[in-house]
């Protein structure tokens, strides 16, 4: 989704994958993990601010993100709809979209 592909390039940039080479392994890794979702959809939990979205949690403390996103009906993907660290406040769902 357009709101996920600007927060990955923002965290891109954020992190310093251009110019750091543990931060782009970082950075491959978290993108290849959302690629992997894919895959297995239904392996990540049900997120506690809506019942109809899941999260992957990736990283380690205190570098912990959460990618958000749904798993449309009678489709064989999934929609990401915001990556954000996971030590932010919990979100609105209207925040998504």
């Amino acid at each position: 989704m357009p709101r996920a592909e600007r927060d990955l390039a923002g965290l891109y940039d954020w992190i310093g994958a251009h110019s750091s080479g543990a931060a782009l392994t970082w950075y491959r890794g978290l993108r290849d993990a959302v690629r992997a979702l894919r895959n297995t959809p239904n392996r990540c939990p049900m997120t506690p601010e809506d019942r109809h979205l899941r999260h992957l949690l990736y990283g380690s403390k205190p570098h912990i993100y959460r990618v958000i996103y749904r798993i449309p009906e009678k489709q064989k993907q999934v929609d990401v709809l915001h990556i954000r660290h996971a030590a932010r406040q919990q979100f609105e769902t209207g925040e998504l979209m």
